[in-house]
């Protein structure tokens, strides 16, 4: 019953894929940098490689003439529908293509990122018709906080931090990433989700130095 109550008041809101897209079509729209602080969140982290607060580097920045292009492929989503993690796609300015990964939270203002990240691609990455969603289970409570070792989070922590290092996971606790960026500027990202027996690593970028 706990389960059909939370898929049913999950799907009568919008989708963190549905605010992909409207991110991604935004960019176009307004301009890439104004879309970027548009659905920032607050403490939203970003990497230049190394990481910063995405409010500091984004205030007053210039839009470029033409904005990167993104559309996501695969989308994991916490039990309780408020946290989701989307990968897909990308052409950066020059027709270069790459991936992305941004991390999501339902806020009573809407869907706001906290992590976005982005890497070139030896290939183009198809767009599919419809991206896989894959959402955490529901059933048993998860135990802990989804990053290992499960220690336990600050506030700040649990948003991501603009240290070398951060982790974040959803209030339910079923979907948890951690990042690390070394300091020649690669970059490590980790997704982990509750099965209803264990944290399963879920998606894991290794990102070098751009």
């Amino acid at each position: 019953m706990i389960t059909a109550f939370l898929l049913a008041a999950a799907a009568a809101v919008p989708s963190a894929v549905d605010a992909e897209r409207a991110f991604a079509a935004d960019a176009q729209r307004i301009g890439q940098w104004s879309a970027f602080r548009k659905y920032a969140d607050e403490d939203a982290v970003m990497f230049t490689p190394q990481a910063v607060w995405a409010r500091d580097f984004l205030k007053g920045r210039k839009n470029p003439a033409r904005s990167v292009r993104w559309w996501p492929t695969r989308s994991f989503v916490s039990c309780d529908g408020r946290t989701a993690v989307n990968t897909g796609g990308a052409v950066w300015p020059g027709n270069r293509q790459g991936t992305f990964t941004t991390v999501w939270q339902r806020t009573e203002g809407g869907w706001k990122w906290v992590y976005d990240a982005g890497a070139d691609a030896k290939r183009a990455v198809a767009r599919p018709a419809r991206p896989r969603v894959q959402r955490a289970s529901c059933r048993a409570k998860a135990p802990g906080a989804p990053v290992i070792p499960p220690l336990a989070l600050t506030t700040k922590q649990a948003r991501t931090t603009p240290e070398d290092s951060g982790r974040g996971e959803s209030a339910d606790k079923t979907l948890g990433w951690d990042w690390k960026v070394e300091k020649n500027g690669t970059h490590r990202l980790r997704v982990f989700m509750w099965n209803g027996r264990r944290y399963a690593p879920v998606l894991h970028n290794n990102i070098p130095k751009r």
